[in-house]
């Protein structure tokens, strides 16, 4: 059965939290990406390693996210919602708050290693507990509210950057310090009824081989994770390395690329709540979702285009990228509904977890084979990886199952088929 609110389902404490929850997240996670060139100059980096460490770094907090999200998961589902949530917001807190004091770069790799698997744990749980929450036809609209409201959560960042004359350690030390308020305001969110049924019952929770011994549901897991690339490649490569774009491509050197990731998450937020009315309207997450890659096709098109030829125009075509890639909030959703109670919260963590730890392999391909190996130049480099990216999403969206209609009180059963 659904949890009962007193509240409209969409106003219910739980989506308020979880999106403030999603805020403090994603201020965390991007707040990076917005210092990347002033913290990494600090502490000795210069312009000939600079994109060889900004992308150390990053690849670090996203190995962590990527393990982060099998520990939180496997625990979201074993020992409940509600833990993760604590013990993951606890465990990036302090990380982010100690980030405020490193000295090298590998010292900077290790802490955000560190957030990183503490920032694995809160989506995940916070997705599965409004969609056992919300009755299934509002589950979209409530994990997008939450999905727009948090991504905002870099636009927040950008401008407390400003707001502090670009100390990028006062930064890190706010992000710590509201992860810490944000724990103070869980304390009052109930479990989910869904979890607490499940767990008097004789069943596998949180089991993680799951995953892989069952071929049909490892294709769905499979499947929801591919879906998700488009999302941080063009974060992770295009906006976030906005300023190098710029530099080559009409030979600017003034793009600020934390002024692009402002841009961006702005559009991010818009495109994340109009997904989940886009989902409602046509009563689909596939369609949904394939109707943002088209806007994400059409932004790329534009981004490497002759039309490309200023600042405005590079932080322009970084909000249009932005707002393609708005289908996070339903791609998670879709993630979470594919899998029953039992493994729900593992899914639901890992899926967008796999995503963002994908980005090293994405970096791989784009930074090591294409420019180091092939010698191409960055915006070649950056096209071939995108078709690369763009055809394998393609792919698994229209191999993937519709979850719109689907209802989510069911287990999994622990049974291998080949």
């Amino acid at each position: 059965m659904q949890q009962k609110s007193q509240q409209h389902p969409l106003f219910n404490s739980l989506v308020i939290v979880a999106a403030l929850g999603y805020f403090v997240d994603i201020y965390d996670l991007l707040l990076f990406t917005i210092v990347r060139k002033p913290s990494l100059f600090s502490i000795g980096t210069n312009s000939i390693t600079e994109m060889m460490d900004s992308a150390k770094v990053i690849n670090w907090q996203m190995t962590g996210l990527l393990l982060g999200g099998i520990i939180w998961g496997i625990m979201g589902d074993k020992k409940g919602r509600l833990s993760v949530l604590f013990g993951s917001i606890l465990l990036y807190s302090v990380a982010n708050f100690i980030t405020g004091y490193v000295q090298t770069v590998n010292q900077y790799a290790l802490l955000r290693f560190i957030a990183g698997l503490g920032l694995a744990g809160e989506l995940g749980a916070g997705i599965t507990l409004v969609s056992e929450l919300l009755p299934k036809e509002k589950r979209g609209l409530g994990t997008s509210l939450v999905a727009g409201i948090g991504l905002s959560g870099a636009v927040a960042a950008y401008f407390v950057f400003k707001g502090t004359d670009g100390d990028w350690r006062l930064c890190y030390k706010i992000g710590g310090v509201l992860g810490i308020l944000l724990l103070l305001m869980r304390i009052s969110v109930a479990e989910s009824a869904m979890f607490k049924k499940i767990t008097s019952a004789e069943i596998s929770r949180g089991n993680f081989l799951m995953f892989f011994n069952n071929k049909k549901r490892f294709t769905k897991y499979a499947l929801a994770i591919l879906i998700g690339l488009p999302t941080w490649y063009v974060i992770g490569i295009l906006v976030n390395q906005s300023n190098k774009f710029a530099e080559a491509m009409f030979g600017s050197k003034t793009v600020d690329s934390g002024r692009s990731i402002m841009f961006a998450y702005i559009a991010v937020s818009i495109g994340d709540i109009f997904s989940g009315l886009v989902s409602h309207w046509l009563k689909s997450r596939k369609l949904a979702i394939i109707f943002f890659y088209l806007v994400t096709i059409v932004a790329l098109l534009l981004f490497f285009s002759p039309a490309n030829d200023s600042d405005t125009r590079m932080y322009m075509f970084c909000g249009m990228l932005g707002f393609g890639t708005g289908f996070w909030a339903i791609f998670v959703t879709m993630g979470a509904e594919q899998f029953g109670t039992n493994l729900r919260a593992t899914a639901a963590t890992t899926i967008p977890n796999m995503v963002r730890g994908a980005l090293p392999f994405i970096n791989l391909l784009f930074l090591d084979v294409f420019q180091k190996s092939w010698h191409w130049d960055i915006q070649k480099a950056a096209v071939y990886t995108g078709l690369i990216v763009m055809g394998v999403s393609f792919t698994a969206i229209f191999l993937t199952e519709e979850t719109f209609h689907k209802d989510l009180d069911y287990e999994e059963v622990h049974e291998v088929i080949p």
